[in-house]
């Protein structure tokens, strides 16, 4: 019952924040495709700000890593265990949706703008980080949790 817990977990953690980079780089991507019909010649800024929600996917991946290899998902889990799994995978999981759909929301603002003819590349990935600050703490979390396991 307990390794079950932990996976239910481990999975909540990758499928939550894949979906949320899914969302994140697809919001990104749309803004692109409309903002190259108007400035073709930036696409490679275009392409840096669409992809960037996809970090948050890899923090759930490396958040499953990380407790996957850390030796304590076996028959011998305690309920405690398996309960800080299930809480880690909650919370990074949680946080990664929610940072990459809103991190791609203000890269798109900030496609649109470059399209627009503004010069708002460097401040847009600025910008950007904030949410995804978010997301590096809860992989943070997630490894001090996986540390005390």
């Amino acid at each position: 019952m307990e390794v079950t817990i932990a996976y239910l977990g481990l999975a909540i953690m990758v499928i939550l924040s894949g979906i949320g980079s899914a969302m994140g780089v697809s919001i990104g991507g749309r803004a692109s495709i409309g903002a190259l019909k108007r400035k073709e010649d930036a696409f490679g800024n275009y392409m840096l700000l669409s992809a960037l929600s996809g970090t948050q996917g890899l923090y759930g991946f490396a958040g499953f890593f990380i407790i996957n290899s850390s030796g304590v998902m076996n028959a011998d889990m305690t309920m405690l265990q398996a309960a800080g799994i299930l809480g880690a995978g909650l919370m990074l999981g949680g946080v990664a949706i929610i940072s990459a759909i809103q991190q791609g929301k203000i890269c798109a603002n900030g496609i649109n703008a470059i399209a627009g003819g503004h010069d708002v590349f460097g401040k847009t990935m600025i910008l950007a980080v904030f949410p995804e600050l978010y997301a590096i703490i809860a992989f943070a979390a997630t490894f001090l949790i996986s540390s005390v396991l």
